[in-house]
């Protein structure tokens, strides 16, 4: 479970970063600018939360549908994975 707990904390912060990033991109020019499929898929792969609570504070694509609707159906999927997770290792 430590290892499950550290890799979705790393994959989160990560993906904070990822977002605060893109947005500080789309201010300046001069940089590049983080693939939407990048974000989406660093999201899936754990940090989902993370990221779509950072994109309301830092209001960051909040009128991309995909992101406000995916980023918390990805995150109640892995919460729903996580609970099964615990439920089926418990009896371990």
């Amino acid at each position: 479970m430590k290892i499950a707990a550290i890799y979705v904390l790393s994959v989160s912060v990560i993906c904070v970063l990822m977002t605060v990033y893109d947005k500080l991109a789309s201010k300046s020019l001069k940089r590049h600018r983080v693939p939407e499929r990048v974000l989406m898929l660093s999201g899936a792969a754990g940090g989902a939360a993370a990221m779509y609570i950072t994109m309301l504070l830092i209001r960051h694509k909040t009128r991309h549908r995909k992101f406000m609707t995916g980023l918390p159906a990805l995150a109640a999927v892995h919460a729903m994975l996580a609970v099964a997770a615990f439920l089926c290792f418990r009896s371990i």
